[in-house]
């Protein structure tokens, strides 16, 4: 696998904290927000008045990514959008995304992954495993996108406080060189689903009118998270990833998390033993895109110079439910 390209997208402008108060009339603690979790700014579509959803971000990332790589959209012969905010149930975001960059019918493989906020390292992983799978695929796009704001309820002020839409994309070809996924760990516990999630719309719990009159649907916390998951989970995922290629937790050249909170980053790279340096986060203009933050931190930190040809890259990213998927590779 080499990542040939990269490509971003987050619609309208960046929001603070009292415009998202004055546009969605709820109020939050800014300051504690910004302090604790990181999160100044962030892109919201419909408080923007901008007419976009998740296919729309994805394929304005997908399209950079093309360009970045300056490939022809008529060669790709895989999309996979990763998301759990899907344009629709069915079909699947990646058809959509498809149809409007190639135009129509094609021998182009197309599907989504939704594992909450780590579908998009699983995604890459099943894109790269296809491309060894079979060369006739060529190149492939992955994009994770995020339009989970569509789902709020109004005056949801946890949502509005911290999640946002966006997207990150990468064309990923056949390796020329020393390019390669190294190694992928994922863990898992679905004892843990009844935590956050949009319970709403799907075959157990079709949205219905009393649904909808008891402030059933969109998103939707049923229990509290908790606060130091990560920081006890992601040094053991990091540690057995790190084992497949006989390395240590301290022995890679960059390190990527989930874009949620940039305390709990901190408290984590502390634990590895690397300074702030060796990651990067960009919870602060963005706020948090689920799937879509890894690619975009990494697209930032390759085009801000902190991420070379050569370099070694773990990423590592939490969703609800509980998925945790993770991977080591060379860029």
């Amino acid at each position: 696998m080499k990542i040939l390209g990269t490509g971003i997208y987050a619609p309208g402008p960046p929001l603070s904290h009292g415009d998202v108060m004055e546009k969605a009339g709820i109020e939050f603690d800014g300051e504690r927000i910004s302090a604790k979790l990181g999160i100044h700014t962030r892109h919201i579509a419909h408080l923007s008045s901008i007419d976009e959803t998740t296919a729309d971000f994805a394929e304005k990332a997908g399209r950079a990514a093309l360009e970045d790589a300056d490939v022809d959209p008529m060669d790709v012969g895989l999309f996979v959008v990763a998301t759990d905010t899907p344009e629709f149930i069915s079909p699947a975001t990646s058809m959509l995304v498809q149809g409007r960059l190639q135009g129509g019918q094609r021998f182009a493989g197309s599907y989504d992954v939704g594992a909450s906020c780590s579908s998009f390292v699983s995604a890459l992983v099943s894109a790269s495993n296809a491309l060894l799978a079979d060369s006739s695929i060529g190149y492939a796009l992955v994009m994770g996108v995020y339009n989970m704001p569509a789902y709020f309820r109004p005056g949801d002020v946890f949502g509005y406080s911290i999640f946002a839409d966006g997207a990150g994309a990468w064309l990923i070809g056949p390796d020329d060189g020393d390019s390669t996924l190294l190694a992928m760990q994922m863990l898992s516990d679905g004892t843990q689903w009844d935590y956050v999630g949009v319970y709403s719309g799907g075959t157990r719990q079709p949205v219905t009118i009393e649904r909808i009159e008891a402030d059933e649907y969109g998103l939707q916390f049923l229990q509290r998270l908790p606060g130091d998951r990560n920081v006890k989970l992601w040094p053991e995922v990091l540690d057995s990833l790190m084992a497949k290629v006989g390395r240590k937790r301290d022995e890679a050249d960059h390190y990527l998390f989930t874009q949620i909170n940039r305390s709990v980053i901190e408290e984590v790279m502390g634990l590895i033993g690397r300074p702030m340096g060796d990651t990067t986060c960009v919870m602060d203009r963005y706020g948090y895109t689920g799937s879509g933050c890894i690619p975009m931190a990494f697209h930032h930190a390759v085009k801000e110079g902190r991420i070379y040809r050569g370099d070694e890259v773990m990423m590592m990213a939490s969703g609800a439910g509980l998925a945790v998927s993770s991977a080591l590779f060379r860029f």
